[in-house]
């Protein structure tokens, strides 16, 4: 996953964690967190990024709204990601 921004690694995360999300479910996740307001410019091509990376997959709910799925591969890279901090957080 160092090969991902933190921006594109969070979206990740948020994707993982909604059932089929859109764009604009996403944003509004993503929202919560940054202080800063995300706009379209800054979201789709990271999201775009991580389908090129094959980490999510993006499918259409109709013809005006895509879908984003976490793929195999993109829970491997959190697990493998959750597993390398660990050894660094202590609880």
């Amino acid at each position: 996953m160092d090969y991902l921004t933190g921006f594109q690694r969070d979206l990740l995360y948020v994707i993982a964690g909604v059932d089929q999300p859109s764009g604009q479910d996403v944003m509004e996740e993503i929202e919560g967190y940054y202080t800063t307001e995300i706009n379209h410019g800054r979201l789709y091509p990271n999201l775009d990024t991580l389908v090129n990376k094959e980490l999510v997959e993006k499918g259409q709910l109709d013809r005006r709204t895509n879908y984003y799925a976490i793929t195999d591969a993109g829970l491997e890279e959190i697990k493998d990601r959750q597993e390398w901090e660990s050894q660094y957080i202590k609880t």
